[in-house]
């Protein structure tokens, strides 16, 4: 089996393998000498909504989060028409996005606009030879059906399939505007979760990511876009916290648990739609490692070094140097005016992020952290 290695360059882009992408996207050019027939639209519009559901509903809650249940046979349906999408098979696309929430921003995450800009965090990425690898051990709860691993073995099949029905039924105008056409359309509504909804729209929820709620994306991609709701509870069915934010993939999903093709879809506790839930510690350490970054450790250091100088200087310097583990309780001894005070650290918190009940936890970590990075820049080394 092979697993993705963290230490490749994320620069190192396989150009040939962005062909047939670019290929699809010309393709649709082609629509000036076959003609737009109304079949082919209905193709187009029936096919986008429908591999949309497969992919938010399969790939994204199913395959990625397990947020319902369904049976061996509706499992496989997903899969296939998810993957009839041509975004790589469903084990890949599942085990990329599991890692993405357990990196994301970070510089691990394998599509992060803060880390390598948008264009890569929306297409770029796809084509970076470290990404090639399916890490089966992240989805060794579905790479143990053998029909699973059959359809990852055979990447292109569903989407060669589905191609081909749509040139039967259609005709040429079918393959291009009702296949390719639709695909492309699928492509980058599905890429812009990756992208916008990292960088654009409103934050509900501190989720120690750049995850964001777009009302517009939402529309396009069956509720997806309500992509901060998600990183706050990553297993709920169902991504509109709020009756007003529009889910049509959980309605769809609601209708298949009442005819029992689909059960135990997941919803968020209370606590998470009343946002009053107790942050965990990694995203509690990832948004105190945001705010102390708002504060630079360098500059304060040298402010600090440039008002002590001579035998006061030294002194700490030594402290520090003997008590390098401890610099941030240190230095919060010795109430030096250079320091900004917790308060400070507070108020820019309330500034940055949205209520949350673990404020006083992220000020608290971010001023140690802050401290800390301090401590080290005067430190002699």
């Amino acid at each position: 089996m092979n697993h993705e290695s963290l230490d490749e360059s994320h620069e190192d882009i396989v150009y040939p393998a962005a062909i047939p992408f670019v290929l699809v996207h010309l393709s649709c050019i082609a629509a000036i000498w076959t003609g737009i027939t109304l079949e082919a639209v209905i193709l187009c519009v029936s096919l986008y909504w429908l591999r949309m559901f497969a992919i938010c509903a399969g790939y994204h809650r199913y395959f990625s989060h397990r947020a319902y249940s369904t049976s061996r046979v509706f499992q496989f349906v997903l899969a296939f028409l998810a993957q009839s999408s041509a975004q790589k098979s469903v084990l890949w696309w599942a085990a990329k996005h599991r890692h993405h929430h357990l990196h994301s921003d970070t510089v691990h995450d394998v599509h992060s606009p803060r880390q390598k800009g948008f264009l890569y965090s929306h297409v770029g990425w796809i084509f970076d030879r470290q990404h090639k690898a399916t890490n089966f051990t992240k989805i060794a709860d579905f790479a143990r059906y053998p029909e699973l691993m059959w359809l990852h073995r055979l990447e292109l099949l569903p989407a060669i399939t589905v191609a081909g029905l749509c040139f039967l039924l259609a005709g040429w105008s079918g393959l291009v505007v009702g296949f390719f056409l639709s695909t492309v359309l699928l492509y980058h509504a599905t890429f812009c979760i990756n992208s916008l909804a990292h960088t654009h729209g409103k934050k509900r929820y501190v989720t120690g990511d750049d995850s964001r709620n777009n009302w517009l994306l939402a529309l396009a991609t069956m509720g997806e876009g309500w992509h901060n709701n998600h990183h706050a509870f990553q297993s709920s069915a169902r991504q509109g916290f709020k009756w007003w934010e529009i889910d049509p993939a959980y309605y769809v999903l609601w209708m298949l648990s009442w005819l029992g093709i689909v059960r135990d879809l997941k919803a968020p506790p209370e606590q998470v739609l009343r946002n009053e839930q107790r942050l965990g510690s990694r995203t509690n350490g990832r948004a105190a490692e945001d705010l102390a970054a708002r504060f630079n450790a360098e500059q304060i250091a040298l402010a600090i070094s440039t008002a002590l100088r001579g035998a006061e200087l030294s002194a700490l310097q030594e402290t520090l140097s003997c008590t390098r583990d401890r610099a941030a309780e240190v230095l919060a001894t010795m109430h030096l005016p250079q320091l900004p005070n917790r308060e400070q650290l507070a108020a820019t918190a309330r500034a940055m992020f949205v209520k949350t009940r673990s404020l006083d936890d992220i000020v608290d970590r971010a001023y140690d952290l802050l401290l800390a990075s301090i401590g080290r820049q005067l430190a002699p080394s």
